[in-house]
């Protein structure tokens, strides 16, 4: 997606000078000439991704908005401009919060690598945050990307939800990101900061699940060699998230309900019961209640665990919610795997948006994950998504002989299909650059294998993946009769038994 910086200079012909640069570059820009207008603009809801900021303007001074930016709780990357280039100067708007500064006048190179590393430094950042509240256990629902309708009642039920230690069960379908919004009621309540155990109840061995769920003793059974605490015991003053709840198995449910109204645990060979404190969380893909009627989940249980449900929306539901979600995982997967995308195209956010997920926010991700790794533009094409998009791409040959401009202004499908239709050996448009007929194709394509397989017929069919009683048929109607004869027919002697 188009990347936003807001200039902030109280001249107007810097301001110009500077948009002109940028947005040749591809930026959107936006504009304030003080440090009030500033904090105004971004206090209306304005996200820029970069913030360049004159030092010497009226009112405020630069340090001063940038501190005052910082004390709200704006972490957007800041430029400083200065006039100045004093040592003091640069350090006083390092220890404020920017990121790199340069002197007016600077050449556009100097400002482009230095948003470039900015807008890198700061993806890195952000990443590190979200990975450093993540093993804090306090990622919140101001972290969970989405504000479609769908998603802000998520957030308002999970944030009302949070407040309390009242049971949570999420439903909703395979990879709608059941455990992140798990993770936000976790850190959004008073037990942020301590720990958040997650335990997918599927994928535990059923003679194994009693053990891992409540833990034993040493010695209680063969392979018990060491004392086991258990993922109660682990979740202890914090949140224990069970996934798909609905696969324990029935002996192992009587145990969970008796932990949930005594807030205590039996070990297996212990002595003793075991006090533990642990908020419960539970989830599932599946329909409790039929498994209900259906004799395979305790029905008590299940009133249990369903008093505040949450329902997560499919991918589906949230269509408008992509573009934000793509962009995410694109500063994720470059800081991962060290690459430098800058985006995804127009066309390409067109068909991801418009294309249904049935794996939903995960299949997303994955998708992006192998489209960063596939990836050599700056910007994501649909040939990155050959399994989603059914665009192969482009030959080698092609790629090599694209213009200079696509770096910045990555080609459509139209434009690319251009450049190899001109000039491929079947042309594909026409001069004035609309496609042929098919007819029209289809006669170039015959006159071109006959001249590669010089006359023979057996093989041009083959190749064609056609019969030859239908090849000769489409010669004559194409008023293709010279170019075989020119060629001599090899297959001449077949043609009347086949015509």
């Amino acid at each position: 997606m188009t990347k936003t910086v807001l200039v902030v200079d109280d001249d107007p012909t810097q301001r110009r000078l500077i948009q002109a640069v940028l947005e040749r570059e591809g930026f959107r820009i936006d504009q304030a000439e003080t440090g009030d207008a500033a904090i105004d603009h971004l206090n209306r809801g304005a996200t820029p991704d970069l913030i360049l900021l004159d030092l010497v303007m009226p009112g405020i001074s630069g340090i001063d908005a940038l501190k005052e930016l910082r004390v709200r709780g704006y972490n957007q990357p800041v430029i400083v401009i200065t006039a100045k280039g004093g040592i003091d100067t640069v350090v006083e708007a390092m220890q404020a919060g920017a990121c790199d500064f340069f002197v007016k006048p600077a050449s556009p190179e100097r400002i482009i690598v230095s948003i470039g590393n900015a807008l890198s430094m700061g993806a890195l950042k952000g990443e590190v945050d979200r990975l450093k509240k993540r093993v804090q256990g306090r990622t919140t629902f101001d972290d969970l990307i989405g504000a479609s309708a769908p998603m802000i009642m998520v957030k308002r039920l999970g944030e009302r939800a949070a407040k309390s230690s009242i049971p949570i069960l999420i439903t909703g379908e395979s990879g709608v990101g059941k455990e992140v919004i798990a993770r936000a009621v976790h850190g959004s309540s008073e037990r942020a900061g301590k720990p958040f155990v997650a335990v997918n109840c599927g994928a535990i061995p059923e003679n194994l699940v009693e053990s891992i769920l409540f833990g034993h003793e040493k010695g209680s059974f063969t392979g018990a060699h060491d004392k086991h605490l258990g993922k109660f015991q682990e979740a202890n003053g914090g949140t224990l998230f069970l996934d798909e709840v609905g696969e324990l198995p029935l002996d192992v449910q009587v145990k969970l309900l008796r932990a949930l109204q005594e807030s205590e645990i039996d070990p297996v060979g212990a002595k003793r019961s075991v006090k533990v404190d642990v908020r419960i969380v539970s989830a599932t893909n599946r329909d409790l209640g039929l498994a209900v009627r259906e004799g395979r989940f305790r029905e008590d249980l299940f009133y249990r665990l369903n008093v505040f449900p949450i329902e997560a929306p499919s991918l589906r539901e949230r269509t408008g919610d992509i573009p934000a979600l793509v962009e995410a995982f694109i500063r994720r997967f470059n800081v991962e795997e060290g690459k430098s995308v800058a985006g995804a195209s127009s066309e390409t956010m067109a068909f991801l948006t418009s294309f249904e997920w049935p794996g939903n926010v995960r299949q997303l991700e994955n998708a992006v994950y192998r489209a960063i790794v596939l990836a050599d533009a700056p910007y994501l094409q649909p040939h990155d998504f050959p399994s989603i998009s059914g665009v192969a791409a482009p030959p080698p040959e092609y790629e090599a002989a694209a213009p200079a401009q696509h770096a910045t202004n990555p080609p459509s499908s139209i434009e690319l299909l251009t450049e190899i239709g001109r000039d491929a050996p079947v042309r594909i448009l026409d001069g004035r650059g609309h496609l042929r007929t098919l007819e029209e194709i289809e006669r170039d394509l015959i006159q071109l294998a006959i001249e590669i397989y010089a006359g023979h017929m057996s093989e041009v069919a083959r190749r064609l993946g056609i019969g030859r009683s239908t090849l000769y048929r489409k010669v004559r109607e194409q008023g293709l009769d010279e170019v075989l004869k020119g060629h001599g027919d090899v297959d001449e002697g077949a043609t009347a038994a086949d015509g």
